[in-house]
C-alpha cells in the first residue's frame, strides 16, 4: 500500500527535536519558526511534558467518556484560570476542525437557525461544516457546498448587519487572527461591534482561536485585546504541543443536554495529561509574556527591513508579505540557513515558532533573512 499523495513534502526527514530546534536524519539542526502549523507551543520534547505523558501512560491511557475522568475537570479548571474564562464550560474533542464542527452545531441548536456568516480568506478546517465556512473553493467538494454560508469582507460591519437583519443566521464565525488568510488581524472595533450585533439579532459569535489562541498573540486569546466575550471559543493547535486534542469553550448561556455532543477519543487520559502539561509550562515559564515581548521585538525589527511589502501580526504570529512569490526565499531559508518557516498563499511567509523562542534565536532569523534579501 502507498500513501495517498495529498501533501507537498519538503526533502527533510526529522528524527529528533528539542526546544526550538529540529534535527534530521543527516544530523543537521534547524531552527523551527513554524512549530508544525503553530502546534508546538512550549517547545519540542519539553521534559515536564514528556514526563506527564509517560507517567499517565503507566497508569491508564484510555477509556471512553462513559466514566468519570478527573483529568478532564482538572484541565477545564486550569484552562479557565489561565485564560480568564472561568465561567465558560469545556467540551473536549480531537482537532480544530472537530471543534469548529461542534461550535457551529451548538450555535444552530441554541438559536434554531441554520445560516452562517464567515469572512473572506477564512480557514476553519477541512471537515463538513468547517470547510463549508472556509473561503477556499479548491478544498470544498460539492457535498460541502450544501451548507448555507455567506462570506463577507473582513472588518465590514455594515455588510454583517445587512445579513444579520434577515433573521436566519445562527452564527458568525471569525478567527482571532487569520492564519491561512495571511496573518490578518481583525480591527478591535469590528470585533466589539460583532459582539453587539450578534446579541441584538440573536446569533452566536464564534471565535476560532485554533491558531491564534493559547498565548500565541501575547494574550491567552487574540480576541481579548477587544475585551469581548464570545458565545463560543474553539481551540486546538497549541493546546497539547502535538498530542491530538481540541476544545470548545461554551458560554454559560448555552445549556447542555445529554447526547447533544460526543467524541470517542475526546478528552482521553493521555490528551488531558498533555494539555495540562502545556498549561503548567506556560504558567511556570511565563510563555505568554515571552511571546508578547519577543514578538514585539521581531515585529519592530522586521518592519525596518527593506524588501518586505508589509509586516503583520501580534506576538509570535507574524506574516511577511512580499511583492513576489516566496517559494525560493523559503527554500533558501531552509537549505542555506537551516530555518523552518511557513507560508500563506504564494507571497506571504508565516512565522509560528514555539512560545519559548529566545531573543538570540529571533535575531538569528532576522539576520539570516536580511542576508538573503540583500543578495
Amino acid at each position: 500500500m502507498q500513501l495517498f499523495d495529498v501533501y507537498p513534502l519538503m526533502d527533510i526527514t526529522p528524527v529528533s527535536a528539542k526546544g526550538c530546534y529540529v534535527t534530521d536524519d543527516k544530523g543537521d539542526e534547524y531552527l523551527d519558526l513554524y512549530g508544525g502549523h503553530a502546534v508546538i507551543s512550549i517547545g519540542h520534547a519539553h521534559p515536564h511534558y514528556n514526563q506527564r505523558i509517560k507517567s499517565q501512560l503507566d497508569r491508564i491511557g484510555f477509556y471512553s467518556n462513559s466514566v468519570i475522568n478527573p483529568l478532564q475537570t482538572e484541565l477545564a479548571m486550569k484552562l479557565g484560570q489561565l485564560s480568564g474564562m472561568e465561567d465558560y464550560n469545556l467540551f473536549l474533542c480531537n482537532s480544530g476542525a472537530e471543534a469548529n464542527e461542534n461550535a457551529l452545531k451548538l450555535a444552530s441548536f441554541s438559536t434554531g437557525k441554520g445560516r452562517v456568516l464567515a469572512f473572506s480568506k477564512a480557514f476553519h478546517g477541512r471537515t463538513s461544516a468547517a470547510v463549508g465556512a472556509t473561503d477556499n473553493e479548491n478544498i470544498r467538494a460539492d457535498i460541502n457546498k450544501t451548507h448555507n454560508v455567506a462570506f463577507l469582507p473582513l472588518n465590514d460591519i455594515d455588510a454583517v448587519e445587512k445579513e444579520l437583519k434577515q433573521g436566519d443566521v445562527c452564527a458568525v464565525i471569525i478567527e482571532g487572527i487569520q492564519g491561512i488568510g495571511g496573518v490578518r488581524v481583525p480591527d478591535v472595533s469590528f470585533l466589539q461591534n460583532l459582539e453587539k450585533l450578534c446579541h441584538q439579532y440573536q446569533s452566536k459569535l464564534i471565535l476560532d482561536e485554533i491558531q491564534s489562541g493559547y498565548g500565541r498573540s501575547g494574550q491567552f486569546f487574540a480576541f481579548q485585546q477587544a475585551k469581548i466575550k464570545p458565545d463560543i471559543i474553539t481551540v486546538a493547535k497549541g493546546m497539547a504541543n502535538g498530542f491530538p486534542i481540541g476544545g470548545v469553550l461554551i458560554s454559560p448561556d448555552i445549556k447542555a443536554r445529554h447526547g447533544m455532543l460526543g467524541a470517542t477519543f475526546g478528552g482521553n487520559y493521555l490528551a488531558c495529561a498533555a494539555a495540562l502539561a502545556v498549561l503548567e509550562v506556560m504558567e511556570s515559564e511565563s510563555l505568554i509574556e515571552n511571546a508578547s515581548q519577543i514578538g514585539a521585538f521581531m515585529l519592530s525589527e522586521l518592519k525596518k527591513m527593506e524588501g518586505i511589502r508589509e509586516v503583520r501580526g501580534r506576538g509570535l504570529m507574524i506574516g511577511l508579505e512580499f511583492d513576489s512569490k516566496v517559494d525560493m526565499l523559503r527554500k533558501k531559508l531552509l537549505k542555506d540557513e537551516h530555518i523552518f518557516t511557513g507560508v500563506s498563499s504564494t507571497n506571504i511567509i508565516r512565522l509560528l515558532p514555539p512560545l519559548s523562542l529566545r531573543k538570540e534565536q529571533a535575531i538569528h532569523f532576522i539576520q539570516a533573512l536580511g542576508r538573503l534579501l540583500a543578495s
